[in-house]
């Protein structure tokens, strides 16, 4: 029997001891610098053009909210979120933060009271914000009105809503860095790099994430469906196509919303409307820089669709066409080719073309609206054909323009238009 009792608390003891091993780097990150920035009004403004670039006001505002106020819904595979007041209101926001808390956020993924952050929070690109910037944006931040404004509490699923799940994902797939530029690159190029990989968060959206919500690297920056929302991201790491007249066009959607073929939707003509709109020519140039310099990595396999092939799908796209001269060929072109700074050419449109047809089904179905911004303040709008055409019709025009015009892509059966 003391034998037995002697094994047990060696187990004991080695799991306890593997456990703190294991969890030690998470609970005891190294101390951050407790010194106070000086509140000026080129502060305040440069942390308000930083938290543009981060997007703060696009994930922290609620549709019935005041900016920056919180309480968004947020849903993730494991359950919804709600974003955090940021406002400096002492009971419910920032207020009783300091600069030293809010890096650690930053940085650390870890709030004022020590809980570890949620990875709805990009942290994980976050942490790669120097502590200048990060001080610029809490200082704007503390400029604010302070609005009281209770953030819900998460709605995640055991075991997601457990301290266990926090700490250990934080222990598998965060660690705290700083931006190190490279040497050989060239100063704007480094910048770029800074904006893509961090306060701009461009992989949360633009990579893949895992079975436990990691980003996975094998797919980095190469587009697929977006972690609890509804879109596909549109791959990034397209340099082999990205030429002089590619970079000047992903500029101007990036500034506008709209481009001589293109135009923005979905949650990517939030981001315009809310962030990318208001980048420096310089800034947008440095991302630009970046972007066309990432290595090609293979697009993520689309969801399981049903395969339509032989006859079935000559059917369907001759049937599209006629479906596409009846509603989408005044705007959009009998050659697919738009109308520039107005209605997208649909022929050679990497949206269009993608391995997942979704995007294209949600915009036949409920429409699509560019963002209103500066530079294009009355953008043009597609209808909802969601109440005019049935699955089969949907289908149909989609298989089309998918297979029209030099396009190359799988067709959609209309079962699937069903699953929307």
């Amino acid at each position: 029997m003391k034998w037995v009792l002697s094994l047990t608390a060696v187990l004991a003891v080695t799991v306890i001891g593997l456990a703190v091993w294991f969890f030690w780097p998470v609970l005891n990150p190294p101390a951050v610098a407790t010194t106070t920035p000086t509140t000026t009004a080129a502060m305040i403004e440069r942390g308000a053009y930083l938290a543009r670039v981060g997007n703060c006001i696009g994930c922290h505002t609620a549709e019935d909210g005041p900016d920056y106020a919180g309480g968004r819904r947020v849903p993730t595979p494991f359950g919804t979120v709600f974003t955090s007041n940021l406002t400096p209101d002492a009971e419910t926001g920032l207020g009783n933060w300091t600069a030293a808390d809010f890096y650690r956020a930053m940085h650390h993924g870890q709030a004022k009271d020590g809980t570890f952050l949620l990875p709805a929070f990009p942290f994980t690109n976050y942490t790669r914000v120097t502590r200048e910037d990060s001080d610029a944006i809490y200082v704007f931040l503390q400029s604010l009105a302070p609005v009281k404004r209770v953030t819900p509490e998460p709605e995640m699923a055991f075991p997601y809503n457990t301290l266990l799940a926090r700490l250990g994902w934080q222990r598998l797939f965060f660690r705290p860095a700083t931006f190190e530029p490279v040497p050989e690159r060239t100063d704007a190029w480094n910048r770029g790099r800074y904006l893509v990989e961090g306060l701009g968060h461009c992989s949360a959206c633009h990579t893949i994430r895992g079975p436990l919500g990691e980003e996975r690297e094998d797919y980095e920056y190469a587009g697929g469906r977006i972690a609890g929302m509804e879109w596909d991201a549109l791959p990034l790491n397209v340099s082999e196509r990205m030429d002089e007249v590619d970079k000047a066009e992903l500029k101007q959607l990036l500034h506008a919303g709209t481009s001589r073929d293109n135009v923005t939707s979905g949650p990517m003509a939030e981001v315009v409307f809310n962030s990318t709109q208001y980048l420096t020519d310089a800034d947008l140039d440095a991302m630009i820089a970046y972007i066309s310099s990432l290595p090609i990595k293979p697009e993520p396999e689309p969801r399981a669709s049903t395969k339509v092939e032989g006859q079935r799908r000559a059917d369907l796209i001759k049937q599209g066409s006629a479906v596409y001269q009846a509603h989408c060929e005044t705007c959009h072109g009998s050659d697919g080719e738009g109308r520039a700074y107005a209605y997208p050419a649909l022929a050679g449109n990497p949206l269009v073309t993608a391995p997942s047809a979704n995007n294209a089904i949600r915009m036949v179905l409920y429409g699509g609206f560019a963002p209103s911004t500066g530079a294009n303040p009355q953008p043009y709008g597609m209808p909802p054909f969601s109440h005019q055409l049935d699955d089969e019709d949907v289908a149909a025009v989609i298989s089309y323009i998918r297979n029209a015009w030099g396009n190359r892509a799988s067709a959609v059966a209309p079962i699937e238009i069903s699953d929307y």
